[in-house]
């Protein structure tokens, strides 16, 4: 059995939610995990947003916006009229629930709440539409298998169990429809798997139901060799392994969540990147196998956080990393990259929302600098740290002040800090030196 996931673009219209129809209805089996319409995640976290300001005319406003956008797609999306008045019904069922949360307390549970309805919008509309069109569709509830541990990593013993035990009972159906995003946390509470996540709840899912493929369909056709909205004339990689993937996701290609191979990996279940407008193209097709060597692809990561700790102390000092690494455990905050001397150590974060914390308590021990407006790029490939390409790398970036380099920590990337307002310029030397210069060798021979 297959899984397949669909992004907000992907079923952001009447028309594109026909090509999801088209590419699912081939007479197998297969499990669609659906994110919300694009645009819905959004209104509805500014929604929640309002509400939490208290600012109940501009919450009750927006509501109705949404609402409305909603009834117009039921008009062009259905024609059966018992099917339209209970697409109606629902859709104004889940905005009366959102009515009756302004002016109430603003909590995370009621956050959650909120962003949730979108996959269950898009979810329950659709699956009406392919039972107008005369498919076999069930729509499993994803909270009703989906759930996240005390960890907030998917319990894979619940989830497997208790989709195992829904698909039994939903045997008879051809496809089924869930949500992505959304699941429930340890204590039975709406939660969800963060912005993005409808990719790692397929692969979730993928693992769980042992699928002989994951496929992610997105409006781009895989991965690039380079950013797109920033660089000309890139090309989609047909083959990348895991480890290549993983990295390209975690520092800024954003077709893919970065968790997503994590589940399946070991599995050894593919995952296929794929184009929702051009179904027929190959897109790519992440293995264990390794397809050459050197530089396959770049991405940039924005939002980045530099954090330089200096200190005399370092010096022959065992104990100090480790003081340095406790107070970012404390925090919950993950390190991106990280150098040391001998009396300093500079290291990037991407999520500041404890920094303030974080730098009190670091300077209790040494001095600390914080720059922000920074953006990593990474380069990644099978062994390009021994590639015979890679070291004019540095000659090419003569005239980008890099702030740190992470080289060797993996064989497979190699991690250049800059300043953001650099990041254009640095991406399409890169790209002029690693693929077009690539090109021109190749038509010379």
């Amino acid at each position: 059995m297959l899984v397949l996931k669909f992004g907000g673009t992907s079923v952001g219209s009447v028309e594109n939610m026909t090509h999801v129809k088209n590419i699912i209805n081939d007479g197998t089996k297969k499990v669609v995990v659906l994110s919300a319409m694009s645009g819905t995640t959004n209104a509805l976290v500014e929604i929640s947003e309002q509400i939490r300001l208290n600012e109940k005319e501009s919450a009750l406003i927006l509501i109705q916006q949404l609402a409305s956008s909603y009834q117009i797609t039921i008009e062009q999306l259905l024609n059966d009229s018992v099917l339209i008045k209970e697409s109606q019904e629902y859709v104004n069922n889940v905005f009366t629930n959102l009515i009756e949360l302004v002016g109430s307390e603003h909590t995370t549970l009621i956050y959650n709440q909120i962003v949730a309805q979108g996959e269950l919008l898009s979810t329950f509309l659709f699956s009406r539409f392919l039972k107008q069109e005369g498919i076999n569709a069930a729509l499993l509830p994803a909270l009703d298998f989906m759930r996240i541990d005390n960890n907030d990593e998917p319990d894979s013993f619940y989830i497997k169990q208790n989709l195992d035990r829904i698909l039994n009972e939903n045997s008879e159906a051809d496809i089924y429809i869930t949500q992505g995003f959304i699941c429930l946390d340890v204590q039975g509470n709406v939660s969800n798997l963060q912005r993005g996540g409808s990719d790692y709840t397929a692969s979730i899912v993928g693992a769980a139901i042992e699928a002989d493929e994951v496929q992610i369909w997105t409006d781009i056709d895989g991965f690039h060799n380079n950013d797109p909205r920033f660089v000309e004339n890139t090309t989609a990689i047909s083959n990348i392994s895991f480890d290549e993937a993983a990295e390209l996701a975690y520092f800024g290609a954003k077709i893919l969540h970065p968790q997503t191979v994590i589940p399946v990996k070991d599995l050894n279940i593919p995952v296929r990147l794929k184009n929702t407008m051009s179904p027929d193209s190959y897109g790519t097709l992440i293995t264990h196998h390794v397809h050459g060597e050197g530089i396959k692809a770049i991405a940039a990561k924005d939002g980045i956080y530099a954090i330089k700790i200096k200190s005399a102390r370092m010096l022959q000092a065992h104990g100090f990393l480790k003081k340095v690494f406790e107070i970012f455990e404390k925090y919950e905050t993950s390190i991106d990259m990280i150098t040391t001397s001998e009396i300093a150590v500079s290291l990037t974060i991407d999520n500041p929302l404890h920094l303030d914390a974080i730098v009190e308590e670091l300077e209790k021990i040494a001095s600390v600098d914080v720059d922000q407006g920074m953006s990593i790029v990474c380069l990644v490939g099978n062994n390009i740290i021994y590639h015979e390409d890679t070291p004019h790398l540095f000659q090419v970036l003569q005239d980008v002040p890099v702030r740190m380099i992470s080289y060797g920590g993996s064989n497979n990337n190699i991690s250049l800090l800059i300043n953001t307002d650099q990041k254009l310029n640095t991406l399409q030397k890169l790209q002029g030196y690693v693929f077009e210069s690539q090109q021109e060798k190749a038509v010379a021979y």
